[in-house]
């Protein structure tokens, strides 16, 4: 029987590479796939970000009762989309420049199945009617106008989105601003959450209320499969934040399952994947982009991160390492118990 004590352990060992302008080392080897067969991991979940805490805790309430990885990374993600709390993702996102929350979420299951909404508006989760549109549409992504209407037929409440401190937030930089998007620097914009269950099977969501204050009609990343979030049954599954941009141009989470079926762990296709943006971008000025990735084997590992780096990618590193810091104090704390 699996136990919480068990799942925070799993989370800690959530594999991410971080965007910064020096290059990551890592001392791990690539494990042979023999060896992984006779040792594999799960059920398993990981996130991105310390507002993936508490998702967790909801995937794992699934998975731990042998629920499929399915289920548990929708149930998870919603959780952080209705915290108006949360100003990244979901209910109380932070606006587009002309102050409407518009969100993008896809999901994406073990048998390549997948859904996604862009430019969705007034729907507290996204995730959900990702995953409608995967189920009960011969079609991948809807956006806009269209996936509202899909929504609403479907049974989704109209939900006005932007909380008072979100419009707050947005009428102050109006006064400041020269009409420049800004990267959430605090708790970047996205939840991503990768799981595998008890059957072996492996599936993904990503979802987010974008960059801050965007051109209205902005997508990122997020909802694009292979570029924020792909899943392969037979290699692995890895998701994206930060840029979405950046993450675009080179296929990010493509990649990175693709170098994993090409024999890399986990933690070196994250590298190598960050490490193609920074080839691909002559100006690295605030840029912000990590991945998180677990392969079939249940196999995540948090790669080594060289000191040295710009002081614009202070607080993005910070960020990654307190939400790592967070699981491994729950994990103390829960031996004690």
């Amino acid at each position: 029987m699996k136990t919480r004590r068990n799942f925070i352990k799993l989370t800690a060992l959530g594999s991410a590479a971080i965007f910064t302008s020096s290059c990551l080392t890592s001392e791990k080897k690539n494990v042979t796939v023999s060896k992984l067969q006779k040792d594999i991991k799960k059920p398993i979940v990981i996130s991105t970000w310390n507002h993936g805490l508490e998702a967790n805790e909801a995937s794992w309430k699934i998975l731990s009762k042998g629920g499929t990885a399915l289920d548990a990374v929708e149930a998870g993600v919603k959780i952080t989309e209705s915290d108006p709390n949360n100003t990244s993702v979901g209910l109380g996102g932070l606006p587009d420049r002309d102050g409407k929350v518009t969100l993008d979420a896809c999901i994406m299951d073990h048998e390549n199945n997948c859904g996604a909404v862009a430019c969705l508006q007034d729907i507290e989760n996204p995730i959900s009617v990702a995953r409608k549109v995967m189920e009960e549409t011969q079609h991948v992504m809807l956006v806009g106008e269209g996936a509202k209407q899909f929504a609403l037929e479907k049974g989704f409440k109209e939900t006005n989105l932007l909380t008072e401190k979100s419009k707050e937030a947005w009428e102050k930089w109006k006064e400041e601003s020269k009409y420049q998007p800004v990267i959430n620097s605090e708790n970047h914009d996205t939840i991503g959450m990768l799981a595998l269950d008890e059957s072996g099977n492996l599936s993904g969501a990503c979802t987010t209320s974008g960059m801050a204050y965007k051109l209205h009609g902005r997508v990122g990343d997020s909802p694009i499969i292979g570029a924020g979030l792909f899943v392969d049954n037979e290699a692995g599954a890895a998701c994206a934040t930060g840029v979405g941009e950046a993450v675009i141009r080179i296929a990010g989470s493509s990649i990175v399952v693709e170098l994993m079926r090409n024999g890399m762990s986990p933690n070196d296709a994250c590298k190598e994947a960050v490490n193609r943006i920074i080839r691909k971008h002559k100006d690295l000025a605030n840029m912000q982009v990590g991945f998180i990735a677990l392969n079939k084997f249940g196999e995540a590992d948090a790669p080594e991160l060289r000191a040295l780096m710009a002081a614009g990618f202070v607080l993005f590193l910070v960020t990654l390492l307190v939400n790592f810091i967070a699981n491994i104090i729950i994990n103390r704390t829960a031996r004690k118990g």
